[in-house]
């Protein structure tokens, strides 16, 4: 079947992984996108190994397949002018290079959008295009801090914990594409291209909206609850008698059924637990008569009594017993990359049953420069 972006064409300077993550969701997406590293070592995320295959980062192959990779030097003037050849017949452009550089060497978007009006020019920032920090550097640690995600993370008697996806890269390159596909509709009316700027500060503040919007009415910092809610209750981690089981009874009357299911109806009843808002202020109430009974079976009798009664309940797994999971075979999200044994996770997204499939291997460096510049690999 034909792919949604098919006949796009972007140009993705990109480094690290917010940028080549909003490539790769594109050129899985069907679209044409053409990597521009720096010739000497190319994105610096070839390197954020091991492991390696063929030399380069699984991460790299990851966030890179199905592009063809160009090298430019944006300090050289002759290089800037092929860049600005290729972007006249471009739609989408997306960089996240150091705050200030594009406009430093002449290719940000007032230059870029001159050469190509319909071009949407997409900047990953990291902490935004405006502000006190506009031009300050950032990878998504530092953001997870700033963003105050690390101080509601963890156990309350825990230092600030790190969540260990890179969320705010993750997000904010999604946020690109959204952006970049919001532009691609509104120049359909307007025939203008137009710029997008997200950032990882950006992702970071709409991770914790809750807490931030809590604390705008109240004044009161948050909790950190561990593994669980900070407002739903029973709403975490429980231990069993041999491993552990998340439990999610985000209502009233999936926690009528839980009570039951677990041989105890009376807690439907019990003031302390009526509702939600009385169950979340009584959590060390509920968390102490729940855990003694949850312990004397196995994790996988509770997933089988408490998963037949309708009460949303899962396994605590790790990266390998997720991996055997027969949900993950059956949703077809492990994809192996064309012209390699490599095995990937694919777009999170399907379209009339069809998973979109990469349309080929990770480039070498400067794989393209032949086929896209005219000059030798």
């Amino acid at each position: 079947m034909p792919n949604p972006l098919d006949g796009v064409r972007i140009i993705e300077i990109g480094q690290a992984l917010a940028g080549p993550l909003a490539g790769v969701i594109m050129a899985d997406l069907g679209a044409d996108v053409i990597k521009v590293e720096k010739p000497d070592g190319g994105d610096d995320a070839r390197l954020w190994g091991p492991p390696f295959i063929d030399g380069d980062s699984v991460s790299f192959h990851s966030n890179n397949r199905a592009k063809r990779s160009i090298t430019l030097d944006i300090k050289s003037a002759a290089d800037v002018e092929r860049l600005k050849t290729l972007v006249r017949d471009a739609d989408i452009l997306i960089q996240n290079l150091r705050p200030g550089i594009v406009d430093d060497f002449g290719i940000g978007p007032a230059a870029m959008m001159a050469v190509n009006p319909r071009l949407i020019y997409c900047s990953i920032w990291a902490f935004g295009n405006q502000g006190p920090l506009k031009l300050a550097p950032g990878f998504d640690p530092l953001l997870q801090c700033y963003g105050a995600v690390v101080s509601l993370t963890g156990r309350p008697e825990d230092p600030p914990t790190f969540c260990a996806p890179a969320i705010n890269d993750t997000a904010t390159g999604m946020w690109c594409v959204i952006g970049a596909l919001a532009a691609l509709k509104q120049r359909e009316a307007t025939g203008k291209g137009c710029v997008v700027d997200t950032s990882l500060f950006e992702s970071a503040v709409a991770w914790v909206q809750g807490p931030l919007n809590s604390f705008g009415v109240t004044g009161m910092l948050p909790r950190r609850h561990g593994a669980a809610s900070a407002t739903l209750a029973p709403y975490q981690i429980f231990e069993t008698a041999d491993r552990p089981i998340c439990i999610a009874a985000g209502n009233d009357r999936l926690f009528v059924k839980l009570a039951r299911s677990m041989d105890h109806p009376e807690w439907g009843d019990d003031p302390r637990f009526s509702d939600g808002r009385i169950r979340a202020a009584n959590r060390e109430a509920l968390v102490s008569v729940m855990q003694p009974v949850l312990l004397e079976r196995t994790r996988r009798d509770w997933l089988g009594i408490i998963g037949e009664a309708g009460v949303p309940v899962a396994p605590v797994n790790n990266i390998a017993e997720l991996a055997e999971t027969e949900q993950l075979q059956a949703m077809d999200m492990m994809r192996t990359l064309p012209g390699s044994d490599l095995r990937v996770v694919g777009l999170p997204v399907s379209f009339d049953g069809h998973r979109p499939h990469p349309r080929g291997d990770s480039p070498k460096l400067g794989q393209h420069n032949t086929e896209i510049l005219g000059v030798p690999a």
